[in-house]
């Protein structure tokens, strides 16, 4: 598999930073965004494989990001990461066209593995 692209899409700084380096380190290229709205932004401009979107952010939260995010780049696949359990939420980011949800605090085994599996989707749709 070629190199997957990531945009990190959460306004926890700290948080997204010392993810990039875990995944960086496994060989993802990394690029981060602290806002639904600077997301976009990195999307008009340039292409991700998978964005890791969280639901709850200041300004535009997750689901309303999402919903710009798949306007935008429609073939772009999407994973909903939140602290807080919601299951309307969830099931409303899947409506949506995301392609999974998973909850903070996230095994990077598993985020890694989530990534992988959004990647070979978009793969196979191109």
């Amino acid at each position: 598999m070629s190199t997957c692209s990531v945009l990190l899409v959460d306004d926890e700084a700290e948080f997204i930073e010392t993810l990039a380096k875990r995944l960086t380190r496994r060989g993802l290229k990394v690029h981060l965004a602290f806002s639904g709205q600077e997301a976009l932004d990195f999307l008009a401009a340039n292409e991700a494989d998978v964005a890791v979107l969280d639901v709850k952010m200041p300004g535009m939260d997750g689901i309303e990001a999402l919903q710009k995010i798949k306007a935008l780049k429609p073939g772009l696949e999407v994973l909903m990461l939140t602290a807080h359990a919601n299951v309307e939420v969830a099931m409303r980011g899947m409506e949506l066209g995301a392609f999974d949800y998973l909850m903070k605090p996230v095994e990077l085994e598993e985020l890694l593995c989530k990534i992988q599996d959004a990647n070979k989707k978009k793969c196979l749709q191109q």
